[in-house]
């Protein structure tokens, strides 16, 4: 937290959407999209016409319609979210689109067709799985990427900031590259209190130490 004067408004309506989702595994929504620098996260992806993509944990769908645009009418955009008043909202201003908005939690097994999707996106979700949850995401993950597809994962960085969860519960990109059995690709500041770790589905690759 600031020590000196107040939260900024933007810190301050993360923190406390924080506390409403303590017990939901995904943090995600308008709260965080302010403070994203969303030029450097689609300049390192470099989405392409024609591709699909799966938004998980989209909330609001902001990143959705980003990608949306960038893949074109021969691209699909898959937004997938638990929340059912979140993705009603999104079906309902996205309708004619290219944006298939699906009730859906990535932690399971999905309706989803395997190898589908070009690039996998969750913006400031995985810090809130469990053990277990982490393990099916994993699973999932692998099966919905196509063989070149890549994994993109947006956290909030692992060291004092003015909001996110306690210091604990979050994860470095060192974590995160030795905890996903996928390629480590790229890791991209993409805000001064996020990053975005890249990774690439390469069959057989496995978390040291496994």
């Amino acid at each position: 937290m600031v020590k000196n004067g107040a939260l900024n408004p933007e810190h301050a309506e993360i923190t406390e959407y924080e506390k409403r989702a303590a017990h939901v595994h995904h943090h995600r929504g308008k709260s965080s999209e302010s403070l994203l620098d969303k030029a450097a996260i689609l300049g390192a992806l470099r989405i392409e016409p024609g591709q699909s993509i799966l938004d998980a944990g989209c909330g609001n769908g902001y990143m959705s319609k980003e990608f949306s645009r960038r893949v074109g009418n021969t691209g699909n955009v898959c937004a997938l979210d638990p929340e059912e008043i979140s993705i009603a909202t999104l079906r309902a201003e996205t309708a004619g689109t290219n944006i298939v908005a699906i009730v859906g939690d990535i932690t399971v097994t999905t309706s989803l067709p395997a190898s589908g999707f070009d690039l996998v996106y969750l913006s400031t979700v995985v810090h809130g799985f469990s053990p277990e949850q982490f393990t099916r995401f994993e699973a999932e993950v692998k099966r919905l990427l196509s063989p070149d597809g890549r994994l993109a994962v947006v956290e909030i960085v692992k060291r004092e900031t003015p909001f996110g969860p306690p210091l604990e519960r979050r994860l470095s990109p060192e974590e995160l590259k030795t905890s996903l059995g996928l390629a480590p690709l790229a890791t991209v500041d993409v805000g001064e209190f996020f990053y975005m770790q890249v990774f690439g589905n390469t069959p057989g690759c496995h978390a040291p130490g496994d």
